[in-house]
């Protein structure tokens, strides 16, 4: 969903410092495949990991070869009864607990017993989907053989909010300071959304080309206020669209004729991925500007380019223009897949990334895990 500037990364120019780890009752990683200095320092090893890389070495992963993935999803996933599993996995309970000293609510609850409009509003969904996903890690540890495959994984991602789920276990940040991030991303969007008067609906069944007829379309009936865009691009045969409500109605009303199997309305406060979230970005980057973020000891996609980024600084410019930017979520999963992908996890509530993940292609081996 973001992009950011890149230049060659040049090994030389990393160094070791100090610095408090993030893999304290965290998420472990190992990975065999990257080196951060030339005395053999594995960027995987929770007990030698580096807290900073120079800047401008943002191409650290930039020939990296996937092989295990952990995908995470986004707003949208929630569904009332998530998260009761956790309560047998001491560890994915105290995720919910320390979750509650920060959110000052009881989080668990509004996930088991919602109601559903609570649970779907911008502010709820998006903290209890990041704690759900990381508390679905758990569960996964705590199951036979499930250390052994977080241990295997090599590359990391996750749909629109999912990328901070992404980065928060492959290291970049705390648990801590990413649900921070996302309660505060989460309330901007919720206001940038109460300004305005906006929305989001899913188009079945064409193509991207079409789909962007479809909104050209739409956009020749409104003024620019209420323009449409493609904001999702999420599979063959489903991209969202985000725009103003009378630009969105327009949308759906001339779907039939551009032949889409159907419209979805979608449960979000607003246009996400688009300019109407652009009164949001100023609070994510002064958030981000004082969060400590370090090289994720693994690739982590990004939902504005689908490439992975290494250096810290880039890191934060990419989250603070997701929000406007449009998810190749399409794009990256192609990657993945061309690059060697050979088999995936979907970690945390619903199975929406492993239908979209099918769609992309079927040979695809994908496990839900949930929480």
């Amino acid at each position: 969903m973001l992009s950011s500037s890149t230049t060659l990364f040049n090994p030389s120019q990393i160094r070791i410092s100090g610095g408090r780890s993030r893999f304290r009752k965290g998420f472990p990683l190992r990975s065999r495949s990257y080196v951060v200095s030339m005395s053999s320092v594995s960027v995987g090893s929770p007990s030698k990991a580096s807290s900073s890389i120079s800047a401008g070495d943002d191409l650290l992963f930039k020939d990296y070869k996937p092989n295990h993935a952990f995908l995470f999803p986004g707003q949208g996933a929630q569904t009332v009864g998530m998260g009761a599993s956790v309560q047998s996995v001491p560890a994915a309970a105290d995720l919910f607990q320390r979750a509650n000293n920060i959110l000052g609510f009881d989080l668990l609850d509004a996930c088991i017993n919602g109601p559903k409009e609570k649970l779907n509003s911008t502010v709820i969904s998006q903290p209890a989907i990041y704690v759900t996903s990381m508390a679905a890690i758990e569960v996964l540890r705590a199951r036979d053989g499930g250390q052994d495959i977080i241990d295997l994984i090599d590359v990391t991602c996750g749909l629109s909010l999912g990328e901070y789920t992404a980065l928060a276990f492959a290291g970049a940040f705390s648990f801590e300071d990413g649900l921070k991030l996302v309660k505060l991303r989460g309330e901007a969007m919720q206001n940038a959304s109460d300004a305005a008067q906006s929305a989001m609906v899913s188009i079945i069944g064409l193509d991207s080309e079409k789909v962007q007829l479809l909104c050209d379309a739409a956009n020749e009936d409104v003024d620019e206020d209420n323009r449409v865009q493609i904001a999702n691009f999420l599979c063959p045969g489903n991209y969202a669209v985000s725009g103003g409500v009378k630009g969105i109605e327009a949308v759906e009303a001339k779907a039939k004729s551009f032949k889409a199997r159907m419209t979805v309305r979608l449960a979000v406060a607003g246009a996400f991925h688009t300019r109407f979230m652009e009164p949001a970005v100023s609070r994510l980057e002064a958030a981000l500007s004082e969060t400590e973020i370090i090289t994720p000891k693994i690739p982590v996609i990004s939902n504005v380019d689908a490439k992975s980024h290494s250096d810290p600084d880039s890191i934060r410019k990419i989250l603070a223009r997701q929000v406007t930017s449009p998810v190749q979520w399409e794009s990256t999963i192609k990657t993945l897949i061309d690059n060697g992908l050979k088999k995936s996890y979907e970690l945390g509530p619903g199975k929406v990334i492993a239908g979209i993940v099918k769609r992309v292609s079927k040979s695809v081996e994908i496990e839900n895990i949930g929480a």
